[in-house]
């Protein structure tokens, strides 16, 4: 796909004009996908794709497309050389962009990422032994994903990476199941296996009669799933400069008023242990690693080339939507295997859904417990709870009421497959949080 795309953009190199820039962005997987059902392969299937977004800039003009190549030289030089004919009918009809930036410095780079990825039929072999004797339903992808940047100025960057992402249940009844997530570069039998181990001795607790508890005030263990629920909504504007300047991020108090997390609390966008790529569409290249949050105070804010053009800053290659792709959320010191004497009576969540925010401004959030949460009395668990509602501000969970993080953490990739398989990730411990807030 590498050299299929730089030869594209010498073809849109030699179509320019004048003064005509292009910056084109290359986006492309071949990824082998495997759904179940009731411990059953359901629909299996292969797909190879590639789209292809170009920019055309004239001064301060610019009009953008995106295209699916077909990967026949013939047929996508025909599509593109009509489609660059309609960006310069646009061209003609727009008026100059204040804020656009690009970058204008050459700087090309290449990142190969080794394929360690297993066959499919050792992978199948597995999840269907664990699958025995239980109603599993989930959704394996794995293969390569590719990224790509070129201008018309020489730069050429590309980014390839093998991953898989495996996404499982094992469900009991009605709204009772143990989710499970396991992604990574290699497949570790070993892992998991441990990982089907520790879900199968959930399922069988699930089984015991549902507890429920009255609203209040309870000491909890949210999961590294859990916790990701919650670091990835901040992550909708919270680290942006964006949201900052417009007061819309739901850390703006800790960004202009200096209000604090727990010192533990070290969040990291970090480009270089993630598997998206170094680079983003307007050319500028990522830093290996931005810190938004340093012992629990902010740092700094991811500031897209759009937003630095226009409040007068350096661009640190963040997506122009400023929502961080590579978080890494630092490890405590806080042993894995204490969680539960430690929580010795109250909550352990493996997962939360339906987050949202019921005070933005006050970073408060909202939210469910999903699938298999349980009561712990004693340090054991000892019942599945039914689904309650929390609300939460994250200077609550993050900061004052934050007991400690595990030392052990979970890489976890986004599931997304809509149009393409997703690059972001996030690496994360579990939290013990004290006092947390269920509603109803």
């Amino acid at each position: 796909m590498q050299t299929y795309f730089y030869a594209i953009a010498d073809f849109i190199q030699q179509q320019l004009r004048g003064n005509e820039i292009f910056l084109s962005y290359f986006s492309g997987e071949r990824s082998d996908f495997v759904r179940f059902n009731q411990g059953k392969v359901r629909q299996p299937g292969s797909v190879e794709q590639r789209f292809l977004t170009v920019e055309l800039v004239q001064g301060q003009r610019h009009a953008t497309v995106e295209l699916g190549l077909t990967g026949e030289m013939a047929i996508d030089q025909a599509q593109l050389l009509d489609l660059l004919g309609g960006l310069r009918d646009q061209l003609n009809h727009l008026v100059d962009d204040p804020y656009l930036l690009y970058s204008e410095q050459v700087n090309s780079t290449e990142s190969l990422g080794e394929n360690r990825l297993p066959e499919i039929s050792q992978v199948l072999g597995e999840i269907m032994q664990a699958a025995q004797g239980h109603d599993l339903v989930g959704l394996y992808a794995a293969g390569g994903i590719f990224r790509g940047f070129a201008n018309s100025l020489g730069q050429r960057n590309w980014h390839s990476s093998y991953n898989f992402n495996f996404d499982w249940s094992l469900y009991h009844q009605r709204d009772k199941a143990v989710k499970a997530g396991y992604a990574g570069l290699m497949w570790d039998s070993e892992e998991f296996g441990n990982t089907v181990q520790q879900v199968k001795s959930q399922l069988e607790i699930l089984q015991r009669p549902a507890h429920t508890l009255a609203p209040g005030r309870y000491r909890v263990y949210l999961a590294p799933a859990a916790l990701a629920e919650i670091i990835q909504l901040l992550g909708w504007g919270g680290f942006s400069v964006r949201g900052q300047k417009t007061k819309e991020s739901a850390l703006l108090t800790m960004m202009e008023h200096g209000t604090a997390l727990n010192s533990q609390v070290n969040l990291f966008e970090n480009t270089r242990e993630g598997i998206a790529p170094g680079f983003e569409k307007k050319g500028f290249i990522k830093p290996a690693q931005v810190s938004l949050i340093e012992h629990g105070r902010h740092h700094s804010a991811l500031v897209s080339p759009r937003s630095a053009k226009e409040y007068g800053m350096a661009t640190n290659g963040a997506e122009e939507n400023e929502e961080p792709v590579s978080l890494d959320l630092g490890a405590g010191n806080f042993p894995r295997a204490q969680v539960l004497s430690t929580l010795d009576k109250g909550i352990y969540i493996n997962n939360l859904w339906y987050l949202n925010y019921s005070d933005r401004m006050a970073g408060r959030l909202t939210g469910m417990t999903r699938f298999a949460t349980f009561w712990v009395e004693h340090g054991e668990i000892v019942a599945p709870l039914n689904v309650m509602r929390f609300d939460e501000t994250v200077y609550h969970i993050l900061g004052e009421q934050l007991l400690a993080l595990t030392t052990e953490r979970e890489f976890i990739v986004e599931t997304d497959t809509y149009e393409v398989r997703s690059m972001k990730s996030i690496r994360l411990p579990g939290a013990m949080v004290n006092e947390f807030t269920l509603t109803l």
